[in-house]
């Protein structure tokens, strides 16, 4: 089956400048499909990027941007940050200036792995304010923002949330994590019932363990593969790719009667729903 739905259409990636991740395949995905695309990051100093990325030259969303019309599209590479409102107001603006439209919104961006995962008790509000700012209310900033612009266009279109299968299992040690991750599916599933009837769906997807820069602090070798064949039935890792292809079919017409649901693509590590 060829996926359908995407000429003419405009998406809008958030968190999509690092090399190795969910983001840029998302992005590269779609315009492979036949979107334009809008590629957003926080535009990190080069000295922040890892050896990866400094060793082939990468510089971030541009990187990607440059993917994305190497396929024949238009790319906007915008510098943004998900947890400012205003910015998101200022970046939607900048977007419909650009581009004419919205379509699809993937709310990718996250905060990143570190100090927040400890118990309760030790959690620093610091920590607790980063993630649940990045994570869900970034997610909501841009859902309410970019929304409001798809119903005065009035032709439909998509916002898929990526959310975490720890949005699900609660796992010790993630509060801060988790408990942004299980309030994205709420966000989902309400918004979802609120702006069917508009022709918008909004859907989330729980990715597992993806093979991506935000699990380096887990050594690759014996104890990354320990942890893979402990935790998935099906016995690797993911790929950015794995979530990118049911984010386009999410998308798509093929897919355009789901809406309000948070998918499990995890190689079987959860079963709950």
């Amino acid at each position: 089956m060829e996926l359908s739905g995407f000429e003419g259409k405009v998406a809008l990636v958030t968190g999509a400048g690092r090399m190795r991740s969910i983001g840029r395949p998302i992005a590269v995905e779609l315009a492979r499909a036949g979107c334009d695309v809008v590629v957003t990051g926080t535009a990190r100093p080069p000295e922040q990027f890892p050896e990866h990325e400094r060793d082939v030259g990468w510089r971030g969303i541009e990187s990607v941007a440059e993917e994305i019309r190497a396929l024949g599209r238009r790319a906007l590479a915008a510098t943004s940050d998900v947890s400012d409102p205003g910015a998101v107001e200022a970046l939607a603006a900048q977007v419909i200036d650009e581009l004419g439209r919205v379509d699809f919104v993937i709310n990718n961006a996250g905060a990143a792995r570190g100090s927040d995962r400890v118990p309760v008790v030790d959690l620093s509000l610091d920590d607790w304010h980063r993630v649940i700012e990045t994570n869900l209310n970034g997610t909501f900033y841009m859902s309410r923002t970019f929304a409001r612009r798809m119903i005065e266009q009035g032709d439909g279109g998509a916002i898929i949330n990526i959310s975490s299968i720890a949005g699900k299992i609660l796992p010790a040690n993630t509060a801060a994590y988790a408990a942004s991750k299980a309030g994205i599916q709420a966000l989902t599933a309400s918004m979802a019932q609120e702006i069917g009837s508009q022709g918008i769906r909004v859907n989330a997807i729980c990715p597992g363990i993806v093979d991506t820069y935000r699990m380096d602090d887990v050594p690759r070798g014996e104890v990354w593969d320990r942890m893979v064949k402990d935790r998935v039935p099906m016995g690797r890792a993911g790929t950015g790719e794995d979530i990118a292809w049911i984010a386009v079919y999410l998308c798509s017409e093929q897919g355009s009667w789901i809406t309000g649901q948070s998918y499990n693509v995890d190689g079987g590590t959860v079963v709950q729903h």
